[in-house]
C-alpha cells in the first residue's frame, strides 16, 4: 500500500506525537509514504505567519523518515477543479486530488476526507 500523509500527520510523526495505532502501523508497513509539496508549502506559510515553529525543514523530516516527495502536477490541479466542494481548505483539496490521481491512501485525522472517493486511514 502507498500512503499520502496529511500535513498534520507529517508534523506529528516528525515530533514523535501519538498517532492512532492503525495509522502508525500503516506508515511503518507501507510500500511507499508520500508527502506532498503542498504540505511543505502549507508549513512554510504557517511558519511565516508564526502559527508553526518547526524544528527542522520539511525536506529534512521527509528524507530522514524515509518518505518520498510528491510534486504537484498539472493532472493534480486539473482534478481539484472538478472535486465536490466538501472541503474548503485548498491544501486539503489538493491532497485529495493527488490521492485520487495517484491511487494513494490518505492518512489524516480530518473526517472530511472520508466524503471523497479516496481511501483514508484515521490518524
Amino acid at each position: 500500500m502507498s500512503l499520502l500523509l496529511d500535513t498534520h500527520v507529517l508534523i506529528w510523526w516528525d515530533e514523535g506525537r501519538r498517532l492512532a495505532a492503525a495509522a502508525r502501523r500503516a506508515i511503518e508497513d507501507a510500500d511507499a509514504v508520500y508527502v506532498s509539496a503542498a504540505s511543505a508549502w502549507e508549513i512554510a506559510i504557517k511558519t511565516a505567519l508564526g502559527r508553526l515553529r518547526p524544528s527542522r525543514t520539511v525536506e529534512d523530516a521527509v528524507r530522514e523518515s524515509g518518505f518520498l516527495e510528491l510534486p504537484v502536477t498539472f493532472r493534480h490541479t486539473a482534478r481539484v477543479a472538478v472535486l465536490p466542494a466538501h472541503h474548503r481548505d485548498p491544501f486539503d483539496r489538493l491532497l485529495v486530488a493527488q490521492a485520487e490521481v495517484e491511487a494513494l491512501t490518505v492518512v489524516t485525522r480530518d473526517p472530511v476526507f472520508g466524503r471523497y472517493p479516496v481511501a483514508v486511514i484515521g490518524a
